[in-house]
């Protein structure tokens, strides 16, 4: 299809059949945005938290090390996941361009050209709205005064959190490892800075609710059985199953988006559709990253040239044109509009013959 895209995470977990299936999703998802782009995807099982900066930069130039033989602007453009942010690409990206000799921006996150912070975190959160802001408008509803929960307090968590509140939505939940934080007042832009100065110092989110008195946190559990119009999947693979989808169901959940690749187990998503809950895919919704990448690739269009409002519009067009499609190939091959598991279906179709006409196209089947 194209150079592949895709993150690189750090965590404990990972290991090499979590790092062949975000590949495998990656490719996916990249053949359903308007691009023409392959998936790739790869990581480590060190862990960057409690460790010093000298120790994270020594760790990511090892890594690159031994990778930067297979990444470049016309065959792998990597970019943050799990564990992996501005700090850790920047190494990644300084090692690589010592040892391949070139300056090209060929890594999204970093500030590439150190001419201002990428996109790329809130291109893919903002893209989770927008994408939900869609499936509402074709059930005449709109975001304005609707509750929902959220699992993850990362960049896209937060960058969900912020559109959220733009539009009017009441964002009432964020979770961490250990437990999720739950504030009946709803989020507001103080709160989340608030949020962000407590990840930055990798404090937890207990500290949260000394501040705010009508705010709990609650130890080993996750948001879902929180009472709520819709709910956002940020955090990490497998987070939601059969009993958490039934808490869900059970708090007068409409629409899950998923902003984690795979947040459902399979017995997770049989409950929701039994229960007649509408899924926004990964594969679909998470496209918001692609869009910021290629516009940070683009030499024409420098992001120093885009307004917030211009770049929105790019983003709000492209997430129409993945949902389109999506729906498209669902109803042709047989899926009701509305159903639940349309646009799981479609979005995956749609990828699907994509990647096989390209296939077929240059011989390789």
């Amino acid at each position: 299809m194209g150079p592949c895209r895709g993150g690189i995470r750090f965590h404990p977990s990972m290991n090499l059949s979590i790092a062949k299936f975000l590949g495998f999703e990656q490719a996916l998802k990249n053949a359903l945005s308007p691009y023409k782009l392959g998936g790739a995807a790869g990581g480590s099982d060190f862990d960057p938290k409690g460790k010093s900066d000298n120790e994270v930069m020594r760790f990511c130039q090892s890594f690159m090390s031994e990778m930067y033989r297979y990444f470049g602007p016309d065959r792998d453009l990597p970019s943050e996941e799990i564990g992996v942010g501005t700090r850790e690409m920047g190494y990644l990206f300084g090692q690589y361009r010592r040892l391949a000799g070139n300056f090209q921006g060929s890594f999204t996150g970093p500030r590439i050209f150190w001419s201002g912070a990428s996109l790329r975190a809130e291109a893919t959160g903002y893209g989770l709205v927008f994408f939900a802001q869609l499936m509402l408008a074709d059930m005449n509803k709109e975001l304005k005064g609707l509750r929902c929960v959220m699992s993850g307090s990362g960049k896209i968590a937060l960058h969900v959190l912020e559109k959220l509140i733009a539009y009017g939505a009441l964002p009432v939940t964020v979770s961490d490892s250990k437990g999720y934080l739950v504030d009946e007042d709803g989020f507001d832009y103080m709160k989340i800075q608030f949020l962000r100065d407590i990840k930055a110092q990798q404090r937890s989110l207990r500290d949260y609710s000394k501040t705010y008195a009508r705010s709990k946190y609650y130890d080993e559990a996750k948001p879902w059985n929180e009472r709520c119009d819709l709910a956002f999947a940020c955090a990490s693979q497998n987070e939601i199953n059969e009993s958490d989808a039934t808490n869900m169901v059970n708090s007068g959940c409409r629409i899950l988006v998923e902003g984690s690749n795979m947040p459902c187990t399979p017995e997770a998503i049989q409950v929701l559709r039994k229960a007649n809950i509408l899924v926004a895919p990964a594969m679909a919704a998470g496209a918001g990253g692609i869009v910021a990448g290629e516009l940070e690739l683009n030499h024409e269009c420098s992001l120093m040239h885009w307004s917030p409002e211009d770049f929105e519009s790019k983003l709000q067009e492209a997430m129409k044109q993945t949902y389109q499609r999506s729906l498209k190939a669902a109803t042709d091959f047989g899926y009701q509009k509305e159903s639940p598991e349309a646009l799981v279906h479609g979005s995956v179709i749609s990828s699907f013959l994509t990647i096989a006409q390209a296939m077929t196209d240059q011989g390789c089947v």
